[in-house]
């Protein structure tokens, strides 16, 4: 089985892409850090993302040690959290980010830090 073929099974319903400024719910930011938490998901999508342009699955699988059916089981879990996008063509598959989502899941992440505290003094002993 192909890498092209093996992405046939892919979810037809991905997440929506947000719009510029958009927040991210949060059952989607908890989709999004699932589907990261995957060390070699996360290595697809560094791979995606630096391709700079749409990445064909069959390159995507020769750079990653891993077979056909896992490659197509990390797309699946990528798109469905609405990380990537897959441009099916005949049998061949390519994959790019979708626009506006790590930018979006950046400010929910920079949301969390807290606004400066006053320095508490500590009492001398």
């Amino acid at each position: 089985m192909s890498a092209a073929t093996s992405t046939a099974t892919i979810s037809q319903n991905p997440a929506p892409t947000p719009r510029a400024g958009q927040r991210l719910t949060r059952p989607r930011r908890a989709a999004i850090l699932k589907a990261l938490a995957d060390p070699r998901r996360f290595e697809l999508l560094e791979r995606v993302a630096k391709a700079g342009c749409p990445l064909g699955c069959s390159q995507a699988l020769a750079a990653l040690p891993i077979s056909a059916a896992t490659l197509s089981h990390h797309i699946k879990e990528l798109e469905s959290a609405g990380l990537i996008q897959v441009r099916r063509e005949g049998k061949f598959h390519y994959l790019s980010l979708r626009p506006g989502v790590l930018g979006s899941l950046a400010a929910s992440l920079a949301a969390l830090e807290p606004a400066s505290c006053p320095k508490l003094t500590t009492p001398e002993t």
